[in-house]
């Protein structure tokens, strides 16, 4: 084009130069671009029709530029655009009309207005964004936002690490040295024996610390330190799961067990042992076909007056003691769940410490135990069968603070009622409750800090022309890990309140924190599976390979979620908790009181769901707190209340008790997930509002706003159908969510050191400074 004669004889050709690039960059013209500029042409006056004809042949979709052609076409069009300011933000025919100029200084300013006019609007016309067009040329000279995005820090780390740990930093300083020790260092193999021995090794290494006995009293070796001991299993979480879980299983469920349900004999003769693993112990409860209905076990213990003692008996198959942790190779003593029977009656569950093993690892007398084998996870947790063949114990061995027996040989009992009894006896085990959603949020910790420092530091795609850019300033990749990094800070500071309430726990406090403990526990192991997916994937193929971690962070952690009581099983703990409550406040309320509570709900119905507030989507109401909190309220009540009136509805009608709650369980889970995310938000806002240190404090503001609108943007379906919002309200906090995503983003990398894991934990080549 640029050597025809026609170009040569008439510069004002040149103006069409640069829009015959465009709409051949990308190799294909469509029958649009083409109607477009034959349009444009036909507008020009001041064109020959042998002009015309050779415009349009440039156009011919069979006949298109040469590379050479093109790449002549490009260096004309850039040095035009090098006397072009690129702030002017030129559109292609200013680009045009300085190649004119470059090619001819005799043509009059009115004949290149008539041109510019004609020529105007052709950018918009063939979809070309305004202020892109000079990229085009000059893709190399493109910084786009998405560009520009990237990690920095408006706060202290060390602030926020502070704040994180709160009254334990001493410990978790300690505990991490620990374990970054060199005799920590991870053992790759196959080899299952090998695999349990360094487990053991390990949490030997770890009673030689006094981490096991921490919360056993001072004259048994420990410190009395509850509070320490979670802090403990939260903080060693960032190492091997089954190291945390094997420590979990003899100094928490069987130490605990001990400590909790025996008495002070039980106490000397066996706390300073299990502290100090001199004594290795199982827990065993579950059965091969009981897991969550502990009532309904089947393993018996007859007591026999004249010997006192007592016959351990697993009467089938089915009542084998199943998935044992610590019973397949290490065991030698397991607190044992038993039915108490005394002169043929039943007293209902009780527990038994009965010897499994000699100091020679031989099974006992009458003991059968069988090896579980590989696992999904947590291969360096030895898991057994135990089978118990009319095995004698003596009646010392019954632990007895809440169900024991006399000299006489009758059955005594500080609590009279079975199931008090019976509950009371469970309720002292909510420890486990405690320790391992705190142990789950750790590895969501190490998983997230993987997959968003791989995010940040892996490159793929950008502008074209321009450099690739990090995969975590993408809006997709942000979508997928800041919410998940906002619900990590979430639960942090919950289970921290969940924590407190527990270690300085009255009598009349249990009921509630047993089922904020069941709640929380459900919420978060849900959370760390559902955390750990994503981060594998957001790591593409380097999360799948074994080296990066997040394999084993997600085999182990995956267990999590039936450990301790099945999830779902475990919110209808909560629901049911919940509509207790409910009960005994209506109970409590005169006829005053209850028209009191209707009128206040119609009142708050009316206020929140008049069309002002439904339809609400100024941005700071949408990022107030109390707009969350009221939401999260409204939400909890509303679902609570309904779940009441549709069981006094079925129980009403007729319908037996037992089916009523069947037919319900789907709503029964939501009352229970309701209350949690309400009591998880409060208490981020709670922190939020205590926090002095600024840049602190507006960090975790943008965490908790985030975790807030993603938690109702996940339940918009719910709000819509209760007509809490309408349309427009769910569609801005989306748009909301992508904002914050967007602002967390940057400081997602430092948000993560904040948590201060150990390299040598992390332990992902990819996540490597």
């Amino acid at each position: 084009m640029l050597q025809n004669p026609l170009v040569q004889s008439n510069p004002r050709l040149h103006v069409f130069l640069p829009i015959f690039y465009m709409v051949w960059s990308d190799a294909v013209l469509t029958p649009k671009e083409i109607k477009v500029i034959k349009e444009a042409v036909e507008k020009q006056k001041w064109l020959s029709a042998e002009e015309k004809q050779f415009l349009f042949d440039q156009i011919n979709p069979l006949s298109p530029p040469t590379p050479d052609e093109y790449r002549q076409w490009l260096e004309e069009i850039r040095k035009a655009l090098d006397t072009i300011p690129t702030s002017s933000q030129p559109k292609l025919v200013d680009i045009g009309i300085s190649l004119v100029h470059k090619h001819s200084e005799n043509l009059l300013n009115g004949e290149l207005s008539e041109i510019r006019n004609s020529l105007e609007s052709i950018d918009n016309t063939l979809g070309l964004i305004h202020g892109e067009v000079v990229y085009q040329f000059y893709p190399e000279k493109r910084i786009t936002i998405t560009e520009q995005h990237s990690t920095q820090s408006t706060f202290n780390v060390e602030a926020l690490a502070k704040i994180l740990e709160g009254n334990q930093s001493e410990m978790i300083k300690k505990v991490k040295t620990v374990i970054s020790d060199p005799e920590f260092q991870y053992l790759e193999t196959d080899n299952l024996s090998a695999y349990r021995e360094k487990v053991l090794q390990w949490c030997k290494q770890l009673a030689d610390q006094g981490f096991g006995a921490m919360a056993y009293p001072k004259e048994y070796g420990g410190q009395a330190d509850m509070e320490k001991y979670f802090t403990i299993m939260e903080t060693l979480s960032y190492h091997d799961l089954s190291m945390v879980i094997k420590f979990g299983v003899q100094f928490g469920l069987f130490g605990m067990s001990v400590y909790f349900l025996g008495t002070e004999k039980h106490h000397k003769k066996y706390l300073k042992q299990i502290g100090t693993l001199q004594l290795p112990g199982c827990f065993a409860m579950t059965e091969t076909g009981h897991g969550s209905n502990v009532k309904g076990i089947e393993t018996t213990a007859t007591y026999h007056h004249a010997s006192k003692t007592l016959v351990i008996n697993t009467p089938h198959e089915q009542a084998k003691k199943e998935y044992i942790g610590n019973a397949a190779v290490h065991g030698q003593m397991a607190t044992t769940f038993v039915k108490l029977i005394i002169d043929g009656k039943d007293y209902g569950v009780s527990a038994v410490l009965v010897p499994i093993r000699d100091a020679q690892s031989k099974p006992m007398p009458g003991v059968t135990i069988e090896d579980c084998g590989r696992k999904m996870g947590l291969n360096g947790v030895d898991n057994g069968k135990i089978h118990y063949n009319q095995v004698v114990v003596p009646v010392e061995n019954l632990l007895d603070r809440f169900a024991g027996i006399n000299e006489e040989g009758k059955f005594v009992s500080p609590i009279a009622s079975d199931n008090r009894r019976f509950f009371t006896m469970l309720g002292t085990l909510v420890g486990g409750r405690i320790g391992i959603p705190r142990s789950g949020l750790s590895a969501s910790k190490s998983g997230l800090t993987i997959a968003i420092r791989y995010g940040d530091q892996r490159k793929q795609f950008g502008p074209e022309g321009a450099s690739e850019i990090p995969i975590l300033n993408y809006r997709t990749h942000q979508r997928r890990l800041m919410p998940l990094l906002a619900n990590a800070y979430a639960l942090h500071f919950s289970l921290q309140y969940l924590t407190h309430r527990f270690v300085n726990r009255s009598e009349e406090d249990m009921q509630e924190i047993e089922a904020l403990a069941a709640g929380l526990k459900a919420f978060a192991t849900w959370n760390t599976t559902a955390t750990l997916q994503e981060c594998r994937e957001a790591c593409g193929g380097k999360g799948y390979l074994s080296e990066n971690r997040i394999e084993r962070l997600k085999n182990d952690s995956d267990i999590y979620t039936t450990f301790e009581g099945d999830n779902t099983v475990l919110l209808q703990l909560v629901a049911k908790s919940r509509l207790t409550e409910f009960k005994q406040e209506f109970s409590n309320m005169g006829m005053f009181g209850i028209l009191n509570f209707v009128a206040e709900q119609a009142s708050s119905s009316l206020a929140e769901l008049n069309p002002f507030f439904t339809r609400n989507t100024d941005e700071e109401h949408l990022l107030d707190f109390d707009f969350h909190l009221e939401a999260f309220k409204h939400r909890e009540r509303d679902i609570l209340v309904s779940a009441a009136q549709r069981l006094k509805k079925h129980i009403s009608s007729g319908m037996d008790s037992f089916d009523a709650f069947n037919v319900s369980q789907h709503h029964l889970v939501e009352v229970g997930m309701a209350h949690i995310e309400r009591v998880i938000v409060e208490k981020f806002i709670e922190q939020v509002n205590q926090t002095k240190d600024a840049g602190c404090k507006a960090v975790l503001t943008k965490l908790c706003q985030l975790f807030a609108l993603s938690q109702i943007e996940k339940n918009k379906g719910w709000y819509l159908e209760s007509g809490y919002m309408e349309g427009s309200k769910t569609k801005a906090i989306r748009k909301l969510v992508n904002q914050l995503c967007w602002d967390v983003r940057q400081e997602a990398v430092p948000l993560c050191d904040a948590f201060k894991i150990p390299e040598s934990c992390l332990a992902a080549p990819i996540a490597r400074r």
